[in-house]
């Protein structure tokens, strides 16, 4: 009620936006830019926040869109001027860590997960199941790379080169993207770019973040005991709250839980 008194100061405002799950296009992921884009354009410019924290819980997933969101984010917090804090909980890992380094602090727990920065490319063989079981798949094609990749046809070394060669493009753009916003930050003598993963204080020593520190105390300590946070996150429809997308939810769920399997979680 205070903000909308003349001459009466209004307590001051972090917001707060949620950040949990994979990382994915579409219906396919809980995290991408087309559902974040009106939370996170709210909470930049709804009451005048003091800060925008980061809550990220991720292990990863497009890299498109986890370019997507961070640029948004980065956009809106230079056209506002409102500093961005990453609070990583269990993990920030490949596209997880893409959208932490948003923010112009990161900040975790002791054990939180924080790394991985590599591109990965997953899949299964399947021509020789087919074969066995008598199964015969007929592919017309009009250029000789249309059926790159096909699981269900002996894995070709062109393709696999191809593939790698992308691959490794899209790394040049994630290592370009930490380096710029971990500038200053990060030891020139080892090589963060592996893939590899660190907890807690380890990742502190190797500057993939800034220190150790939870959403509350951190926020209270800068902006005083009265801070208030608002929070903001994606809402799920009716329909899917009632089990309409009961069977897509099903899936996604599995590749979501893979994701983090990935990483003991």
């Amino acid at each position: 009620m205070k903000r909308w008194i003349p001459f009466i100061k209004s307590d001051p405002v972090v917001a707060v936006i949620r950040l949990s799950g994979m990382i994915a296009a579409g219906g396919r992921g809980s995290l991408n830019d087309e559902t974040l884009a009106p939370v996170i354009e709210k909470a930049f410019k709804r009451g005048k926040p003091k800060a925008v924290a980061l809550l990220i819980n991720s292990p990863g997933g497009s890299p498109v869109q986890s370019s997507l969101i961070a640029a948004r984010i980065r956009r809106l917090a230079e056209e506002k001027k409102i500093p961005v804090v990453a609070f990583v909980e269990d993990i920030a890992a490949s596209g997880g860590y893409w959208l932490a380094s948003a923010a112009d602090e990161i900040l975790a727990d002791e054990s939180s997960i924080i790394g991985s920065i590599g591109v990965i490319s997953m899949g299964f063989g399947l021509n020789e199941f087919i074969n066995r079981h008598g199964v015969e798949r007929r592919v017309y094609t009009a250029g000789k790379s249309k059926s790159m990749l096909d699981p269900f046809q002996p894995e070709k070394p062109a393709d696999v080169k191809r593939l790698k060669v992308m691959l490794e493009q899209i790394h040049v753009n994630f290592k370009t993207q930490i380096t710029t916003r971990r500038a200053g930050k990060l030891p020139e003598d080892k090589d963060l770019f592996t893939g590899e993963i660190w907890v807690g204080r380890a990742a502190q020593d190797v500057g993939l973040i800034d220190g150790i520190g939870h959403l509350v105390p951190v926020m209270k300590e800068r902006y005083g005991k009265k801070v208030r946070f608002a929070r903001y996150g994606v809402k799920r429809s009716i329909l899917q709250r009632f089990g309409a997308r009961i069977v897509g939810d099903a899936l996604d769920g599995i590749e979501e839980r893979a994701h983090f399997a990935r990483f003991g979680l």
